[in-house]
């Protein structure tokens, strides 16, 4: 613990000394150092607390002590390869098994989420024998080199798009081509995916899977239009294809109403894999592909042992299974609904006051707030979104922006996140816009009303 003592420019200057300026801090110019966490706060080297709006990672709080004993038991016992018979292992792909559809019954264990989404793609490939991919414009699936090829949000600034890959348009009902009034958007985003697929067949491509997170969040806190997936499901399915449901961020009951972000589809939509990483260990590396039976056997027919040294070992499935119990036990689940209830109704009511707020959306405790420079071009507000995370920080309260606009503002706290953080982060909010909107020029502009086009 002697290294929490050092001053924190001395640490800064080691950073900037040992580790690549690539590896970014949040809030460069003046970073924060955090030596202790515990459920949605953060504590600097000062003993200041910082309440955390971002950390999806830590789900069910940081340091939750149920998640902390549980691995420093197994951890006095055994931690080992899975080549072994456990009963963790079997005990928590069981407990998994529970909160998925039946369909969705074999179990790949690994350590993070780009693994498990690197390993989807294989088996997709395996399992329809083609090579070809779909995906939402500014998705982000990882940072393996098979994903950052599928990801948008990356590729764009790297090496560009491969020729196995589709990007189909983000069904966005506020900024995309299909909006709020229109008659069907989910209809219409879907047939722009089967145009995609349409337009790859025809110059001989053939495609193993569409890739989706079930609620966009690098691409801007998106909900899809209801009726949108099945839609995209039938013409993958139709091609050929599978449906992979990425819930590396969305997962294990943040969205309230359900367990699994997929499941605001309906029922009756069931992914062919989902893949799961960040809040399934609260903090610990430990990341799950979830698929059926015959995707499973396809790939089993290659004749090659599919290994992951430390993916599935006994402290990460027992890290896994005390998640599963503290989101029972505190019913967090349910918590999300009501929290995320509350701040979206109060971010709502911010919008009707301050003109920058220019869409309130979300589910359960994935929330985005969407700023704006003009109400009827929908500029994004990237310095006034920049610089309100910035004052923020200053009443110590932790947030950060997404999109490609980078002017959304993201909620994705810990699960425990409480209906006073909710008031006091809002209250915050509020006293921030109303100094902006008194010495920003650029949020003047929001007031004026353009006329109709002719």
């Amino acid at each position: 613990m002697a290294a929490d003592r050092r001053a924190k420019a001395a640490t800064l200057d080691l950073r900037r000394r040992l580790l690549s300026s690539s590896c970014r801090l949040f809030f460069p110019e003046n970073p924060v150092k955090i030596i202790r966490g515990q459920g949605q706060y953060l504590y600097d080297e000062q003993g200041r607390e910082y309440l955390d709006c971002i950390n999806n990672v830590a789900h069910v709080g940081h340091c939750h002590p149920t998640v902390v004993q549980a691995a420093h038991e197994q951890n006095l016992v055994l931690n080992t390869n899975s080549r072994y018979l456990h009963d963790n292992i079997v005990d928590y792909a069981q407990r998994l098994s529970e909160t998925l559809p039946e369909k969705l019954s074999v179990f790949y264990f690994l350590n993070s989420g780009s693994e498990a989404n690197d390993l989807a793609l294989r088996l997709a490939r395996q399992y329809t024998g083609h090579q070809d991919v779909v995906v939402l414009d500014h998705a982000y699936h990882g940072h393996l080199s098979s994903l950052i090829d599928i990801s948008p949000y990356k590729f764009r600034n790297l090496d560009g798009q491969k020729e196995w890959v589709h990007v189909a348009p983000l069904p966005d009902t506020y900024r995309g081509p299909y909006r709020e009034d229109h008659p069907d958007p989910a209809g219409a985003y879907a047939s722009e995916v089967k145009h995609v697929i349409s337009s790859a067949q025809k110059k001989g491509r053939k495609i193993a899977a569409f890739f989706a997170e079930s609620l966009p969040s690098v691409s801007g806190q998106i909900i899809p239009p209801a009726g949108y997936f099945s839609q995209v499901a039938e013409h993958i399915r139709r091609a050929g294809g599978l449906f992979v449901a990425d819930e590396i961020q969305v997962g294990f009951g943040r969205v309230g109403k359900h367990f699994w972000a997929f499941q605001l589809e309906g029922e009756d939509f069931v992914p062919d894999i989902v893949t799961m990483g960040k809040s399934i260990g609260n903090g610990h590396p430990v990341a799950c592909l979830a698929t059926t039976q015959a995707v499973s056997r396809a790939f089993e027919a290659t004749g090659v042992e599919y290994f992951n040294t430390f993916g599935g070992n006994p402290v990460s499935c027992a890290v896994g299974l005390a998640v599963l119990d503290v989101l029972k036990t505190e019913q967090l689940q349910a918590h999300a609904t009501n929290v995320g209830s509350f701040l979206m109704e109060h971010l709502s009511q911010q919008k009707a006051k301050h003109p920058i707020i220019g869409d309130v959306r979300g589910t359960g405790l994935f929330i985005g707030v969407d700023l704006i420079k003009d109400e009827t071009l929908r500029t994004p507000a990237t310095e006034e979104a920049e610089y309100l995370v910035s004052r923020l920080k200053e009443n110590y309260i932790l947030l950060s922006t997404d999109g490609p606009g980078r002017n959304i503002l993201k909620f994705k706290p810990p699960m425990c996140f409480s209906l006073d953080n909710a008031q006091h982060v809002v209250a915050k909010l509020d006293d921030i816009l109303t100094d902006m909107e008194e010495k920003v020029r650029s949020c003047e502009t929001l007031r004026i009303k353009h006329p109709p086009e002719a």
